[in-house]
């Protein structure tokens, strides 16, 4: 299975929308360089609140592209960043792939998969009624998170728009992602 890169998004600052950049660079172990939520421990203000030790498993956010155009149909209209995510992708079910794949984007860049993103109301702050869009619950009852998934740079890179993508799954048993 494989992808592009669509847009690549970072800041320095705590907001919740990211302007986009000609290219980001990951750094192994800590995420996107110069981007407020890279560390080795929790970046984001509500897990540092529970616990500032915690390992920081949401080092690199993606979201896949294509939500956009289903948040488009719903009459919303959101672009790459504005959720706050670092990379954007075409082409490939981020909610779809295991716990451990590891993605390599571009030509050195890899990031292994750690978790489903957990939205939060600030998502609502950026357009009234958008967080029952990416949080719904399926015919069984269970929670669908749709905002994208969380990553930890394994190998550190440029990262650029158009840049390939290609995925490599864990071993089995594969385990299916969860929020972090």
């Amino acid at each position: 299975m494989s992808g592009r890169v669509t847009a690549v998004s970072s800041n320095g600052e705590y907001t919740f929308t990211k302007p986009n950049r000609d290219s980001v660079t990951l750094l192994a172990g800590l995420g996107v360089e110069g981007d407020v939520h890279a560390g080795v421990t929790v970046k984001h203000r509500s897990r540092i609140a529970q616990d500032p030790t915690q390992p920081n498993l949401r080092q690199v956010h993606l979201i896949h592209e294509e939500l956009f155009a289903e948040l488009g149909e719903a009459g919303f209209e959101v672009a790459p960043g504005q959720l706050g995510e670092n990379v954007t992708t075409r082409g490939i079910d981020l909610l779809g792939l295991p716990t451990g794949t590891l993605l390599h984007l571009g030509d050195s860049a890899v990031v292994e998969v750690t978790g489903l993103r957990n939205p939060c109301v600030q998502i609502d702050r950026f357009q009234q009624g958008l967080l029952k869009r990416v949080v719904a619950r399926d015919a069984a009852g269970d929670v669908v998170r749709k905002a994208g998934i969380m990553s930890v740079v394994r190998e550190g890179g440029v990262v650029r728009p158009g840049d390939l993508i290609k995925t490599e799954l864990p071993a089995e048993p594969h385990r299916p992602l969860r929020k972090v």
